[in-house]
């Protein structure tokens, strides 16, 4: 059995088409099909059925798909490591970041990593804490900053960045501006700017409303902070953003009030997939994120 074999396999049963595995593999379609009759004759199984318009795995290939992905994550891990013995220090680290709270929290750290390892390249995907998640267990992101922790899941490690309650943002001439903090209960009725339901804050917000007895009255859901705070420059709206971001707001129009009754939070957290062999540049960013908790000061002034 050629691991070869098992990739192709995994491709197909991905797309559920043989041509669809052939152009993502950049092989010939003969090639994909002549190496699944070849699986098929080593494990005595058919892995599909072809008699229906749409290709459909047998009970078999579910069995052999389960089986293949675990070898094939496992000769990967074992592909990356004996590349790290042989010291090739170069990488790609692909990060997941909310763009509504990554920059604002974690750009200086990434410009100080640029700047001691030049020749490891950073992927950044700005999507919300629910898709960076998905984008680890799938194998398409290495770490991400999600907006939830501690993890529900145990299939991440992780750590803890930060803890960074939400303030209430306001135009200045709403008559929630006027006070010094709010009750949660006085929001009602107000037209809210909310995050996107990919965003773990956008569940949050939600369940602490409905702690209080009531629904917000949502006129959009965005993912970007720029955008949420035109908004209420615009008077459509009132919208939340951690303390952090709200003490450099410059917009003279907009002022943050803190919540008096309520514990939303922005509990800030890197993410990686378990029991998977880390790679060498992944390594030595998580190393440097760690730092950043122990030693705050140095890692801002960078």
């Amino acid at each position: 059995m050629d691991i070869r074999h098992l990739a192709y396999f995994s491709e197909v049963a991905k797309h559920l088409s043989f041509s669809k595995a052939a152009a993502a593999l950049y092989v010939s379609q003969p090639s994909i099909s002549k190496a699944i009759k070849s699986l098929e004759a080593d494990l005595g199984v058919p892995l599909f059925y072809r008699s229906t318009k749409q290709l459909e795995l047998t009970d078999a290939g579910r069995a052999v798909l389960t089986n293949a992905k675990n070898v094939l994550e496992s000769f990967h891990n074992l592909t990356s490591e004996l590349n790290d013995v042989m010291e090739i220090k170069k990488g790609e680290i692909r990060i997941g970041i909310p763009p509504i709270v990554g920059a604002a929290f974690y750009s200086k750290l990434i410009i100080q990593f640029k700047a001691m390892y030049p020749d490891i390249d950073i992927r950044l995907s700005e999507v919300g804490t629910k898709m960076i998640k998905q984008g680890i267990e799938e194998g398409s992101l290495d770490v991400g900053l999600v907006c939830s922790y501690p993890l529900q899941n145990d299939g991440f490690e992780g750590m803890k960045l930060l803890q960074d309650p939400l303030m209430l943002v306001v135009h200045k001439d709403n008559r929630l501006a006027a006070q010094p903090s709010i009750r949660i209960t006085e929001i009602a009725g107000e037209p809210l700017i909310l995050y996107r339901k990919d965003f773990s804050l956008h569940d949050r917000i939600l369940d602490e409303f409905a702690r209080h007895g009531f629904a917000p009255k949502i006129v959009c859901e965005s993912s970007q902070k720029d955008f949420m705070i035109e908004l209420v420059e615009a008077k459509l709206g009132i919208t939340f953003l951690p303390s952090k971001i709200c003490s450099e707001l410059d917009h003279p129009a907009v002022v943050a009030r803190p919540l008096h009754d309520a514990d939303i939070r922005l509990e800030l957290g890197l993410i990686w997939k378990k029991e998977k062999y880390v790679p060498y540049c992944v390594r030595k960013f998580i190393d440097m994120t760690q730092q950043k908790i122990h030693d705050p000061v140095k890692a801002d002034d960078a």
